[in-house]
């Protein structure tokens, strides 16, 4: 068997190799330093795989663009991968010129995927319509079981986080509302502050915040999980539609959990502001139920109660849409749960301020 070796001929410039060129053959190339290769003789070279031809090459040119040396006495198999390699070392160290976008192509492409997600939206509003008004005619189709495990999971395990989250922000305003009132002396006027604020607006966003972040992202993350399982797939072939197996009964849980979880966050943000306010203001409990009484209206409580089921609509048609768009792979389920989780804030915030500026108009 004829050894592996590499010698250089520097009067004629040549590298002269023999034997099997493999990817162990590495260690016989020598040092070629700033010496210029012009050609390559293979006379002598009895295999030749992919892995020798890159390093035959990477010896004789080490930048992918320089000029191909001549090959010499290759035979016709050996030759092809030569040149085989060679094309593929060129392309793959050809670098795309980058170019700088401007603001308005930036701007462009902004809208562009905003539209693109606004019509896939309506699209599956539409789908979502048609099972619901197919599944109004059909009472034993509904999903029960699945119905009763998804408000459990998105109720009973949201309630203990909700809590806490209303608990906080109720004692952070309450400090920071009583520290400004105290300067003058309206104390008593702390708990009117912090009963609009915790019943009409923080607590409805607060909550719709925390159930996009911890359910949205979870729904999208499961429909995306079966989807690349082909379990979507599965409930196809058996004649059954994914919308109304995993979708419906997902947007039902959301729409009743959700005013729960805001009236229950109502309780606690109202209860850490009672604290401060029997801490820091010298409202005693008693006191301040008695100005809550006087003070609370029905349509505070409705306000805040009415934001929840459509923050929780638009929740749920995010996620279960982008859980549904994923494709067969991991990447695009964790992308869509970030995008489920970034679009359901936007649309949060668009809503809550659509609200607040309604309410103004309407005296309400």
């Amino acid at each position: 068997m004829t050894e592996t070796r590499a010698d250089f001929d520097e009067a004629r410039g040549t590298l002269v190799v023999s034997g099997a060129w493999h990817a162990d053959a590495a260690s016989v190339l020598p040092a070629l330093g700033d010496k210029t290769v012009r050609a390559i003789n293979g006379a002598g070279v009895t295999q030749l795989d992919t892995n020798g031809a890159w390093l035959l090459l990477a010896a004789a040119r080490p930048q992918a663009s320089d000029s191909m040396p001549e090959l010499q006495a290759f035979q016709p198999q050996h030759l092809a991968i030569l040149e085989l390699v060679s094309r593929h070392r060129a392309a793959s160290a050809a670098q795309p010129e980058r170019r700088r976008e401007s603001v308005l192509a930036m701007t462009g492409r902004g809208a562009q995927v905003m539209a693109k997600h606004a019509l896939g939206l309506l699209d599956f509003i539409g789908r979502l319509s048609i099972e619901l008004l197919a599944l109004l005619g059909k009472p034993g189709s509904w999903r029960w079981r699945e119905f009763a495990a998804q408000v459990r999971s998105v109720f009973v395990g949201a309630i203990p986080i909700v809590s806490a989250m209303l608990f906080l922000l109720g004692v952070v305003f309450a400090y920071l509302l009583g520290d400004q009132a105290q300067q003058y002396g309206a104390n008593i006027f702390v708990v009117d502050g912090l009963l609009l604020a915790i019943m009409r607006e923080i607590s409805p966003v607060i909550v719709a915040v925390l159930v996009a972040g911890r359910t949205g992202a979870a729904i999208t993350a499961q429909l995306g999980t079966m989807k690349v399982t082909e379990e979507i797939d599965a409930i196809t072939t058996l004649g059954l539609s994914p919308l109304a197996v995993l979708v419906i009964p997902r947007m039902l849980a959301l729409l009743i959990a959700m005013p729960l979880l805001v009236f229950i966050g109502d309780i606690a943000g109202i209860a850490g502001g009672m604290l401060v306010a029997q801490q820091q203001l010298d409202i005693s409990y008693s006191m301040f139920m008695d100005r809550m009484v006087d003070v609370i209206l029905l349509k505070t409580l409705v306000v805040g109660l009415g934001k929840a089921p459509v923050f929780a609509m638009f929740i749920a048609l995010i996620a279960c849409r982008m859980g549904l768009s994923v494709t067969r792979d991991a990447r695009s389920v964790g992308a869509n749960t970030t995008s489920t989780v970034v679009q359901s804030l936007i649309a949060i915030i668009i809503l809550n301020a659509i609200f607040a500026v309604t309410f103004v108009r309407l005296d309400i």
